[in-house]
């Protein structure tokens, strides 16, 4: 029988915020197998982001809010070797789609343990652990999704699109980090944001998700589609409006800089690209 904080730690929830990638690379595909499609999202939304996210939790102990979560219990044994599983069936399934989506399962669980095990603990290096998440959740999350849900298993990955995933994840996961600075230097961990400062968080994050944007423009200016550009533009406006009021009020007062707002932002960032990349799969399902 699952413990209640067992369950909560997994924060399959959580797991939400980084299906905008996995979306993307459907969005980017000319043929999808629908089978190995939902095969690649059971095994990263419900077995891999998962554990991730239970391991994490199990190293780190929080008593404060993190992560989809204001008010995290306290994790038991339980959660590791749940964690274990999870790992075991997730590469284990992996194998149906294909060896090189196997491996790359395998070293996404490899790099996140190393970023949460405290013999390790990538995560207290700021541009490491920075570095470590945006390439993971990113390049290699959208390696993973175009790779594995493909009809020829292609290992032709347009770059313009990887790069963006790794920028979209880069421009809004310091601001994640924004309200933690003080809990994560009690745990050892000097996070990115912690180092840029209140205000440079913002500012860094702006820059980054400008980078996104280019990135954006020339993946679709490369395949002569600039009207899903303007639609990707269109769908980000809301979440550019409240990182835009919530970075001037932060100015103001540093208290604003707080969970509930990182969370906002947070639901912004992974809410609006994933209306934008189910509408561009959509699109091209009438082309």
């Amino acid at each position: 029988m699952l413990k209640h904080s067992t369950i909560q730690l997994l924060r399959f929830h959580f797991s939400l915020f980084l299906l905008p990638v996995y979306l993307f690379a459907l969005s980017q595909l000319d043929r999808i197998d629908w089978v190995d499609a939902v095969t690649v999202f059971f095994i990263l939304h419900v077995l891999v982001y998962p554990s991730s996210n239970g391991y994490n939790s199990y190293m780190d102990r929080d008593e404060t809010p993190i992560g989809g979560l204001a008010k995290p219990l306290r994790p038991t044994k339980q959660l590791f070797y749940v964690t274990i599983i999870m790992d075991i069936i997730a590469i284990g399934l992996s194998m149906v789609i294909s060896i090189y989506f196997a491996m790359g399962v395998l070293l996404y669980i490899l790099a996140s343990r190393a970023y949460s095990y405290r013999g390790i603990r990538l995560k207290k290096f700021p541009l490491t652990g920075y570095l470590i998440v945006i390439i993971f959740q990113g390049a290699l999350t959208f390696f993973l999704s175009y790779h594995g849900s493909s009809v020829d298993k292609t290992l032709q990955i347009p770059f313009w699109p990887a790069l963006a995933s790794s920028f979209l994840i880069g421009g809004y996961y310091p601001l994640t980090q924004i309200y933690q600075h003080e809990e994560d230097l009690k745990d050892g961990v000097v996070t990115i944001s912690y180092k840029l400062g209140k205000k440079g968080t913002f500012v860094f994050c702006g820059i980054v998700f400008a980078l996104a944007t280019a990135a954006m423009f020339f993946t679709f200016d490369e395949r002569g589609q600039l009207q899903f550009f303007f639609i990707f533009a269109v769908c980000m406006l809301p979440m550019i409006f409240f990182f835009m009021q919530w970075m001037v009020r932060t100015w103001k007062d540093q208290t604003k800089a707080d969970f509930k707002n990182s969370l906002r932002m947070n639901l912004l960032a992974s809410g609006c690209t994933t209306i934008c990349f189910l509408i561009l799969i959509i699109m091209k399902g009438f082309e």
